[in-house]
């Protein structure tokens, strides 16, 4: 079903749509928040990103915000897809996440190359599942930076999808032991503005 949701029927949303119908439904979550990430590149904007792209890594470091992340009364199950070489984007969310999952994510990575099977003729949608009643695939543009989205509610089409992220889940590699062995020894990133 993952593979096939782009063909899924669906409400398309604006960047700002997508945040003022996600709001309300995030505070009524009844089940797992998921969010399945597949994307490499990225156009952030927190203080964080901004202090790497400007090529200070220490201070984008230090920068990082966990805030938000502590005290919710549900489990947050996110999986991140990872092609080699790392991306400067995704080392710098590897730090990122690093510090959610000391406070209240639980995070598992896969290599892109176990989910190929399901990426025959397109990757994986960029998915944040909120429970069982709500199912969004996050969209972006050519150059990484988020435009929307498209809100499923279809509830066979969210179980099915709610089923097959827990198999990916349980088939990836815990992120610690992963972050340890594969990010923290990375120098800091090069960022090349094109």
């Amino acid at each position: 079903m993952l593979e096939r949701i782009h063909e899924i029927s669906g409400v398309l949303l604006s960047a700002d749509g997508y945040l003022d119908d996600f709001w309300p439904n995030f505070r009524n979550i009844d089940d797992v928040f998921w969010k399945l990430q597949r994307i490499q590149r990225f156009e952030a904007g927190e203080p964080s990103w901004l202090a790497m792209m400007d090529g200070d890594w220490e201070r984008s470091l230090k920068l990082v915000d966990d805030t938000g992340a502590a005290g919710r009364p549900y489990p947050c199950r996110r999986i991140r897809i990872v092609e080699q070489p790392v991306t400067p984007y995704l080392q710098w969310e590897m730090h990122v996440l690093a510090l959610r999952v000391e406070v209240a994510e639980q995070v598992r990575v896969l290599d892109a190359g176990e989910v190929s099977d399901l990426e025959i003729d397109r990757l994986l949608p960029e998915l944040v599942v909120l429970g069982s009643s709500v199912m969004y695939e996050v969209t972006y543009d050519a150059c990484g930076t988020h435009s929307g989205a498209r809100r499923i509610d279809d509830p066979d089409v969210i179980a099915a999808c709610r089923g097959e992220l827990d198999k990916l889940f349980a088939a990836g590699e815990d992120f610690r032991a992963y972050y340890e062995r594969e990010i923290v020894p990375m120098p800091a990133p090069r960022v090349t503005t094109v």
